[in-house]
């Protein structure tokens, strides 16, 4: 057995807003420079990328794939998002979700039930549709039972099982009789398991933590970290992530929730982020426009939480481990932009001589790096960063929050560290 790091959560060029890049060839050289060994294919009801799959992808096992000319050691399974719109209980809900299928055979069929039920599959990458999550879920599970479905970044405030906006209090609302075959959700960027934890309705439901990369460069901002043997199935990773076996579910790597960009309420076009305290106060209102403001994940994770951290006992759930990008970091210690020349350069000579992006954030030592580096401060800010040691201004409508991996000195009374 041996570690393997998957991201289960990304896209392809034909999604909106997403890199013509996303190819996957490209997809999967890229993986291995970030050291992401398992990657969904994404976007399988696409016609055009379903093609794509078919003509660059190779089944090596049940339910993997490898590309055809064997250039990568990624291996790839097949998964995409979806969104649903639609009337349910007296409200307009919009919910994404993550789909984990066997086979390109149960795929296709399931493409073609999307269509005979009027889904336009080909406009976007991630469909929109009017059928209800639970129909979604009822049209899978009639074509094969070995698909996965997984509410995708599940607080996120306008597209989310959980959101502020068009969400819902509890799972079963939403999936009602099936909601038994809901196993496991997906954190997203702007809450972390310690957040979820606060829930006890979740505590039998897996917890993952996926990129939703747009480009190849957010290729694993967040994964899941498995103990699986070299000739893993599709059934086998399912089987992990049901039951959340904490013998192979070892750990999720997250985003420290704050840098995401639902974190705190606020009103972006205003400048405004608020604490939930803030936010109530003010009575939901902007206090420069007085126009509604958007109700962020911890918001809505402390309304409907039933416990406080201290009540969260820890070891009762799988671990996890926080990481900043490796080129947020060099571009935070040398003080230019992410894809500046000299970030980008540091970044090639530090995968060249010290392995993938997850081995230096993750496993290399600190004295290791600081020997490679072209500035010590880089090993110190990974340093703090695995320590735990940042300073934090939280994201909020729309806008990502910030780590600083080398805190300037605070004064007295200023948020600290935000440790693990």
């Amino acid at each position: 057995m041996s570690e393997k790091i998957l991201d289960l959560h990304i896209h392809s060029r034909y999604s909106r807003a997403c890199s013509r890049d996303l190819e996957l060839p490209k997809i999967a050289l890229a993986c291995e420079r970030k050291g992401i060994d398992i990657v969904v294919t994404g976007d399988f009801t696409h016609p055009a990328w379903v093609q794509h799959i078919k003509e660059n992808l190779a089944e090596e096992r049940q339910g993997v794939y490898k590309l055809k000319d064997n250039s990568s050691v990624t291996r790839f399974i097949l998964g995409t998002e979806i969104s649903c719109i639609y009337k349910h209980k007296d409200a307009t809900r919009r919910v994404h979700l993550l789909i984990l299928a066997p086979s390109i055979e149960s795929v296709e069929k399931f493409n073609a039930v999307l269509e005979e039920k009027g889904v336009n599959i080909r406009s976007d990458g991630r469909p929109i549709m009017g059928l209800s999550a639970k129909d979604v879920l009822r049209i899978m599970l009639d074509i094969d039972p070995r698909f996965m479905m997984i509410p995708a970044h599940a607080w996120t405030p306008w597209f989310a099982i959980f959101g502020s906006k068009s969400g819902y209090d509890l799972i079963e609302d939403c999936f009602e009789e099936l909601t038994p075959h809901i196993t496991a959700i997906e954190t997203g960027l702007s809450s972390d398991p310690v957040m979820n934890h606060r829930l006890s309705a979740l505590d039998k439901i897996t917890l993952v933590s996926n990129s939703d990369a747009h480009s190849l460069n957010n290729l694993g901002r967040e994964a899941n970290v498995f103990n699986l043997g070299n000739d893993f199935t599709y059934d086998e990773i399912i089987k992990v992530i049901k039951t959340g076996d904490r013998k192979k579910f070892l750990y999720t790597v997250e985003f420290y929730p704050e840098e995401g960009k639902y974190h705190h309420d606020g009103h972006a076009s205003c400048g405004v982020c608020l604490t939930p305290q803030e936010t109530k106060a003010k009575k939901f209102l902007c206090p420069k426009c007085k126009k509604q403001v958007t109700v962020g994940v911890l918001h809505r994770v402390e309304d409907l939480a039933d416990r406080s951290e201290d009540q969260i006992i820890k070891e009762n759930f799988i671990p996890h481990r926080y990481i900043v990008p490796l080129k947020e970091i060099i571009a935070k210690v040398l003080a230019v932009g992410v894809s500046s020349k000299k970030v980008i350069a540091e970044y090639e000579m530090m995968i060249k001589k010290l392995g993938s992006e997850f081995r230096i954030l993750l496993y290399c030592g600190i004295e290791e790096i600081e020997k490679q580096v072209s500035h010590k401060d880089i090993a110190l800010a990974i340093a703090n960063m695995r320590a735990g040691k940042v300073k934090v201004r939280p994201g909020y409508d729309g806008i990502f929050g910030s780590v600083e991996v080398i805190p300037p000195k605070t004064k007295p009374g200023d948020k600290q560290s935000r440790l693990l």
